[in-house]
């Protein structure tokens, strides 16, 4: 994925999520993130040039109708025509803004996701030291977004009209035999999102947008994970014995996915 707050047609550039327990949430996240001799993240889940990249909220009667997901929020050239395409096209509208600034969808599958018109250069968030963001910076920033569904290739159907992504194959191969899954490519032709099938490495993941975000010191998140109530769902090492990603389920049952910074 290219940089965080980038401004581009199909370009992600943040994601957030309203939650129970709050108060037990935000020490979950500020444990398992802060990881490393220089943390990628600091304790108020900002990144460590202060910029918002995710943001974890109290679950109040206005977002109790919202599923308990990480939803993304996806940069879309005309947030009515995407919304009226998405409704034709079998999702549904959960939130959405009267003057057309944002709006919160589910895909077909249950897949929430926020789109919000073109982020502007000039609106983007300085960070603290006045120096810009760019991809050699180590920070944290959501370094993947994956969807994994039973039809992948509707899916990615779906949201090639309603983001007006491109898609690109990848080619992946089974038990089964072989097979496609799609990255999903903003109007510079960059990879922003994958969609893949239920099958292979992706069996059994569940049918959510899951961010993948990085961290200092990926053994010793999986460590905090357990040791704060969640569960490490899926974590693969490589041939060293260092973990290359996991998947986990945090207290109150939301994914997300982890990775190395």
């Amino acid at each position: 994925m290219s940089d965080t707050f980038l401004p581009r047609v199909g370009g992600v550039i943040s994601a957030d999520i309203a939650v129970p327990e709050h108060e037990r949430e935000l020490r979950f996240y500020s444990r398992i993130l802060s990881t490393g001799e220089i943390p990628l993240w600091r304790e108020d889940l900002m990144n460590n040039l202060g910029q918002p990249i995710i943001g974890l909220g109290a679950r109040n009667a206005e977002y109790a109708h919202l599923p308990l997901q990480w939803m993304p929020h996806i940069q879309v050239a005309d947030v009515a025509a995407s919304v009226e395409r998405a409704l034709d096209l079998g999702g549904k509208e959960l939130m959405l803004d009267p003057k057309n600034q944002w709006a919160v969808l589910l895909d077909p599958n249950g897949a929430a996701f926020g789109i919000i018109p073109v982020v502007s250069a000039d609106a983007l968030p300085p960070t603290e030291d006045g120096s810009p963001y760019d991809s050699t910076t180590r920070a944290g920033r959501i370094s993947w977004l994956n969807l994994t569904v039973s039809d992948a290739s509707a899916t990615r159907d779906f949201y090639r009209q309603v983001v007006d992504w491109s898609s690109q194959d990848v080619e992946m191969e089974d038990t089964n035999g072989r097979y496609a899954d799609y990255n999903l490519l903003g109007d510079d032709g960059n990879p922003a999102a994958g969609v893949c099938h239920a099958r292979g490495v992706n069996l059994g993941l569940p049918p959510i947008w899951m961010i993948s975000l990085p961290v200092g010191d990926l053994a010793e998140s999986l460590r905090r994970v357990r040791e704060e109530g969640g569960k490490v769902i899926k974590a693969t090492q490589g041939s060293d014995g260092e973990y290359t990603d996991a998947v986990v389920e945090d207290p109150v049952g939301a994914y997300v996915a982890l990775v190395p910074g």
